[in-house]
């Protein structure tokens, strides 16, 4: 049985700690994560996988993929105590450490301001963001079609993100707040990593590894020597 009252409490502690505004020690990021948590053979597997870009080029020079048992079922509102069990694994066995990190999902717009962005950024303690593909909490004023168009997230009065028009005729993203990057360098740096396509490299890259999608394949067949672990 999960106690949830517990996981509650523990929650808001850790977002009573979340820095957010920015504490990024660099002018220009020298390598850029991306983080992407997924689950296998019906859930009994949580699969994270980390991926390393570097900036300004947005080109891929490591991964990582991690399989480990899931530790908890999935509950409403506490999925980051579910993921970041596998995220640390996988960041456990980077040769590299970034100096940002993207994790595809929530941080500060989560319904206690502790989605798995700001829970996992706060453990390993390096500037995040979140970027998510839907909306957990929150409401925001109609988005315009153009590209860049952005309305902030509101909740109880306080802005916990962006929603952010990142491609025409897709649906929008939702940036936040992680761990150690204000709001408005959250939305700057997921507009300066991206590449025509709705989500940023890192997440797209983390989304492409862990999927072993065409793009990570032909990756894969430009660097024969890497294997699932592999770096570049």
């Amino acid at each position: 049985m999960i106690d949830t009252a517990a996981l509650r409490t523990e929650q808001l502690a850790s977002a009573s700690r979340v820095v957010r505004e920015d504490a990024m020690p660099f002018d220009q990021p020298t390598l850029i994560a991306g983080a992407d948590v997924g689950f296998e053979q019906g859930g009994a597997i949580t699969r994270a996988a980390l991926v390393l870009l570097r900036y300004p080029s947005l080109s891929l020079v490591e991964y990582r993929i991690a399989r480990i048992a899931t530790t908890m079922p999935y509950i409403p509102g506490f999925l980051s105590f579910r993921e970041y069990p596998a995220l640390l694994a996988a960041w456990q066995q980077l040769r590299q450490k970034p100096d940002l990190l993207f994790v595809d999902g929530h941080g500060l717009s989560h319904p206690r301001r502790l989605g798995v962005a700001s829970h996992f950024g706060l453990l390993v303690d390096v500037p995040t963001i979140g970027v998510a593909k839907r909306r957990l909490c929150g409401h925001a004023e109609p988005l315009e079609d153009a590209v860049g168009s952005r309305r902030p997230l509101l909740d109880k009065g306080e802005q916990i993100g962006w929603v952010w028009r990142s491609k025409a005729r897709c649906n929008p993203l939702f940036v936040s707040t992680g761990h150690r990057v204000g709001l408005d360098s959250a939305l700057l740096w997921v507009s300066r990593c991206m590449k025509g396509y709705r989500l940023p490299e890192p997440t797209r890259w983390a989304d492409a590894v862990a999927s072993r999608r065409p793009a990570f394949q032909r990756w894969l067949a430009q660097h024969p020597a890497q294997d699932e672990g592999g770096a570049g």
